[in-house]
């Protein structure tokens, strides 16, 4: 069941969340079993772990393709999104300071801006 849960959330759900859509479905499931489970699928690495800094975990099933994240500072709104020239330039940077860059997390955070200023 929590499974099904996370590979239908369209957002980074943290544990409580999880917990309220999965006992909604089936209410003998504990909070208890979704911290252990979230746990075990994330030893497992089918589960990723991000801190937006809001001071709780969010979790969304490990993504196939890789994306980057842009979070909303005053509505918690996570936004996925892929840039090729931010990927190519991350790739310059490891290897102007002599590295071959295997993996990356990056997390922008920001307010909307306001365009009528």
């Amino acid at each position: 069941m929590i499974a099904q849960v996370l590979s239908e959330s369209t957002d980074h759900p943290d544990v409580e969340k999880l917990h309220e859509r999965a006992s909604a479905r089936d209410p003998r499931i504990s909070i208890a079993t979704v911290y252990r489970t979230v746990r075990l699928f994330e030893e497992a690495g089918i589960l990723d772990r991000h801190d937006f800094g809001d001071g709780r975990a969010r979790y969304e099933a490990t993504p196939e393709a890789h994306h980057d994240h842009l979070i909303d500072v005053e509505t918690g709104k996570v936004i996925e999104f892929v840039d090729p020239e931010l990927e190519a330039l991350q790739r310059q940077i490891a290897e102007r300071l002599g590295y071959r860059l295997v993996d990356h997390r990056m997390e922008l955070y920001g307010v909307k801006s306001d365009r009528e200023a």
